[in-house]
């Protein structure tokens, strides 16, 4: 297995991932039935070599995936050999701890101009114009 490279200089050595293979489900005849493909990827987030901020925000944005142990898991199966899954599952864990540990850029808040306001509430009245004049009178 290869390091995971986050970017920023950030590496994972591969001694901290476990991989573990398993029979793929789907078609395929009798190489679904009798060949392993399925590529389980985990790592334990406390093992991480990343300062405690980084740790914390990987929890919070991977909370779904992270299990009670604290180990992160990535599964793939969508090709038919071990290695191409394999490979995926390296480059899907790779993606999902780069972009877990970025920063997100504050939101500026805009506000909208005095013309938008006025044109909207212009649509609003002819539109409730229009819907008044079809009201039939008894």
């Amino acid at each position: 297995m290869r390091d995971l490279d986050l970017g920023d200089g950030i590496l994972v050595p591969a001694n901290l991932l476990r991989a573990a293979t398993s029979r793929a489900g789907g078609p395929g005849g009798q190489n679904v039935n009798k060949v392993e493909t399925r590529v389980t990827i985990e790592v334990d987030v406390d093992a991480l070599p990343l300062p405690d901020d980084r740790k914390t925000r990987i929890r919070e944005r991977l909370a779904g995936r992270i299990n009670k142990a604290g180990v992160l898991r990535v599964t793939s199966q969508a090709e038919r050999s071990q290695l191409a899954n394999r490979d995926r599952a390296l480059a899907r864990m790779e993606e999902l701890l780069s972009d877990a540990i970025a920063e997100q850029a504050k939101r500026k808040s805009t506000r909208i101009s005095r013309a938008q306001k006025t044109r909207r509430l212009e649509e609003k009245k002819r539109r409730a114009q229009t819907k008044k004049l079809r009201t039939t009178f008894d």
